[in-house]
């Protein structure tokens, strides 16, 4: 008897990934895999004070899955790219820590997602933001010209996480840090998970076991600084529940730097 290795159709998860975020952008009150919005940023460690400069309607449909930005440690004047920048919360957070002389770069995927983070920038006239159209397996960014990457929640998503890492790289100036918040997993998934659209989608099917995780970040060059357990995360949905329990699935924060 033979077998055949069931293959995840990677076209089928990137439209699945727009239409979940598409409706978080559009209807962040509505029920997802996962929680969202202030109380969640909150819970996760953002302080109240910088959740207070970033709009409302940016942290309804804040998704994200762990809190980062003290291990980023933006400076006054950083150049900042968000990888997977939603709504924008992330992004307008380094604004306020980087001021006006920096500058932020979101890129994200989902039209929804950029058209209500530009409208917000808009209105918020924070000229050292844009959000761009792009993949973060290939950033429209040049060479060496960011000194900090971010990314909440999102690598996971991604089928090519090597190529993300090798991205996040190369627009890395030397010295510069990538930090970021990403679900992973104790154990490696079984393939009716990894091969699932639908749990990609909701930030389960992607999970890298935590190991293989750090070595692609480490395989593209850079150095990993510091990891922590994001305890305060969970999803909401039984069946991403009853995956996280058996693969031990879980959110961590993270720093690497360029050497």
């Amino acid at each position: 008897m033979t077998t055949q290795s069931v293959q995840l159709d990677v076209a089928d998860l990137q439209q699945r990934v727009r239409d979940v975020y598409r409706q978080v952008a559009q209807e962040p009150h509505r029920s997802y895999h996962f929680e969202m919005g202030r109380a969640l940023a909150a819970r996760l460690g953002y302080p109240a004070e910088l959740l207070d400069l970033i709009p409302d309607e940016a942290l309804d449909s804040f998704a994200g899955v762990g809190y980062f930005l003290d291990l980023a440690a933006p400076q006054v004047g950083d150049r900042v790219v968000d990888l997977g920048s939603g709504s924008g919360t992330d992004s307008f957070a380094a604004a306020a820590l980087v001021g006006p002389t920096g500058w932020i770069t979101g890129i994200d995927m989902t039209d929804a997602q950029l058209g209500k983070a530009e409208r917000l920038r808009g209105a918020a006239r924070l000229d050292h933001v844009r959000f761009l159209d792009g993949r973060i397996e290939q950033l429209p960014i040049a060479d060496g010209r960011a000194d900090l990457v971010i990314s909440n929640g999102v690598i996971n998503l991604s089928a090519d996480k090597a190529a993300v890492f090798a991205e996040a790289f190369r627009v890395l100036r030397p010295g510069g840090r990538l930090a970021l918040a990403d679900i992973v997993a104790e154990r490696p998934l079984a393939e009716s998970i990894t091969c699932n659209a639908e749990l990609w989608a909701a930030c389960v099917g992607g999970a890298a076991q935590i190991d293989d995780y750090h070595e692609s970040i480490e395989s593209a060059g850079l150095r990993v600084d510091t990891v922590r357990d994001n305890t305060a995360y969970a999803f909401l949905s039984g069946s991403a529940r009853g995956a996280t329990r058996t693969y031990g699935i879980k959110s961590i924060s993270l720093l690497a730097v360029k050497p």
